[in-house]
């Protein structure tokens, strides 16, 4: 699995450019539920039209069609099982144990050119697999080898703290096969303890850009060592301010290094990117990005501003579990009290709230303690439910990228889902273009709380009025040695086991 040694002039310079930094937006509001204020940490980037309450619509450079670059050596064919590809024997028990029995597409097309050494660029729709996909690549690639103090041999980024925990989560059970250490680097949680870790020695480190950041700038952790360098849905890094820090980054790591670009979705934002440091990539496409929600029902119901309110209770008061978006974080918090107050069991989740609340409010809603999730983006990638077949954007998403990945926390690995958006009067022609943008023809009815049409759509139905309270769970001891952390696992052992798919672990 030696990967062929490039020339020094095979890529540009990896060493010059600017340093790190990244930009935030202001989060816009309208509506019942809505902040009037910014939302930071998990509000979404945009200004509020004069109108007030509709967004402006995105730019055409940004909704573009990513244009992939060609491909100067041939790929390798693809496989229709693991055990036809050069993956460690303990690799394989691992799979087998966790009920992994034959590749996804997006692995299948791209383990063989990955384990080959080759730069591999791949969209896939969320649930498609594609944390196996650069996982088990990157893990095989570099059994065997041994971390120095502080010298991390492979890197994984990612944009939300939730979406490392997942994907640390994923590949646990892979890298203890192969006595690898693991260890998740984000932030919220104590930079002391994954300093701890990184001393201790960690062959592969899943980080968000921004803690990883802080570390270098400690001295509690190198990059020049790092030899495969996956970027896990590039275009959200791009899409919150992050490319400074992200290019920064992959600056530091050795400049003749693997790269692997994996996302749900691919636009014009991660250009630099590919252009820049991936070079002759294998690219692989399961299905263009309006392809992401194809197997959901998609309905877009017209609501009016005073009825919204009672509506979107209702929604949520339904028989089974549901995940509400909304705009920013205060506007989640009021939506939550008010569920609580007429008895609906809800729980929030933003980014003004610590890692181990998020964490274990993900818990309580994996496990059926909490119906209803009420959610900021940070909740739109990285998060899979079993189970899941509702999605309400009680907010109408900014983009059609939003929408996109909202969408995709239902109708998972092969499962039926249904996305509703709730649009008041000024906000159906952003609606109507940003459907088109995603390519998807929604079915549109206009509705009232009460009305049959809604329960019919949604399961709606009239909350017990009986106040409720939900006890938070003990809080557990904070783990930044991730091999050790189980929490928040994309699929349980059990649930792993009844699938037949490497699509258990994608997002």
């Amino acid at each position: 699995m030696n990967r062929t040694t490039r020339s020094n002039g095979s890529r540009p310079d990896r060493r010059t450019a600017a340093g790190f930094g990244g930009s935030g937006g202001s989060a816009r509001g309208a509506g019942r539920f809505r902040s009037q204020g910014s939302g930071s940490g998990g509000g979404r980037q945009g200004a509020p039209s004069r109108k007030g309450g509709t967004r402006r619509p995105s730019s055409p450079a940004r909704s573009a069609e990513f244009a992939p670059p060609a491909t100067i050596t041939p790929a390798l064919p693809a496989v229709e099982a693991f055990a036809e590809l050069d993956l460690p024997a303990a690799l394989l028990s691992a799979l087998t144990a966790q009920g992994v029995t034959a590749p996804f597409p997006i692995q299948a097309a791209t383990l063989p050119n990955s384990l080959a050494g080759r730069d591999v660029l791949g969209r896939g729709r969320t649930g498609s697999g594609k944390t196996l996909a650069f996982g088990l690549a990157l893990l095989a690639r570099l059994a065997g080898q041994r971390a120095e103090s502080r010298q991390p041999l492979g890197l994984v980024l990612v944009p939300t703290r939730e979406l490392a925990q997942q994907v640390t989560d994923a590949l646990t059970p892979y890298a203890h096969a192969l006595r690898m250490r693991l260890t998740t680097v984000v932030g919220g949680m104590s930079i002391g303890r994954q300093a701890s870790a990184l001393r201790g020695g960690a062959e592969v480190v899943v980080a968000t850009p921004g803690r990883l950041k802080d570390l270098i700038d400690r001295g509690d952790v190198r990059l020049d060592r790092v030899s495969i360098t996956v970027l896990d849905e590039a275009d959200q890094m791009t899409d919150m301010g992050f490319m400074p820090q992200v290019t920064a980054l992959l600056d530091l790591v050795r400049p003749d290094g693997q790269r692997m670009l994996f996302s749900a979705t691919l636009d014009r934002n991660v250009d630099l990117l590919v252009r820049r440091y991936l070079h002759d990539p294998v690219v692989h496409s399961v299905d263009p990005s309006a392809g992401a929600v194809t197997t959901m029902e998609h309905h877009v119901l017209h609501v009016f501003d005073a009825d919204k309110h009672a509506t979107t209770t209702e929604i949520a008061a339904r028989d089974g579990r549901v995940i509400m978006f909304l705009d920013t974080k205060h506007a989640v918090d009021r939506l939550t009290k008010h569920l609580l107050s007429v008895g609906v069991r809800a729980s929030a989740l933003h980014g003004g709230k610590s890692q181990p609340q998020r964490t274990r409010t993900l818990a309580q809603f994996k496990d059926g303690l909490v119906n209803v999730l009420v959610a900021t983006n940070v909740a739109a990638r990285g998060i899979h439910v079993d189970n899941l077949d509702l999605v309400v954007n009680v907010d109408p998403p900014a983009d059609h990228k939003d929408y996109l990945h909202r969408g995709g926390r239902t109708a998972r690995a092969g499962e039926s889902g249904t996305v509703v958006t709730l649009v008041l009067p000024n906000q159906r022609r952003d609606m109507d273009r940003l459907m088109a943008d995603a390519g998807i023809t929604p079915q549109i009815a206009r509705v009232r709380s009460g009305e049959a049409e809604l329960t019919r759509i949604t399961g709606a139905q009239a909350p017990s009025g009986v106040p409720v309270v939900i006890q938070a769970p003990p809080a557990a001891a904070p783990a930044s040695r991730s091999v050790a952390s189980r929490r928040g696992r994309r699929s349980r052992p059990s649930q792993a086991r009844r699938r037949t798919t490497g699509g258990s672990t994608g997002r």
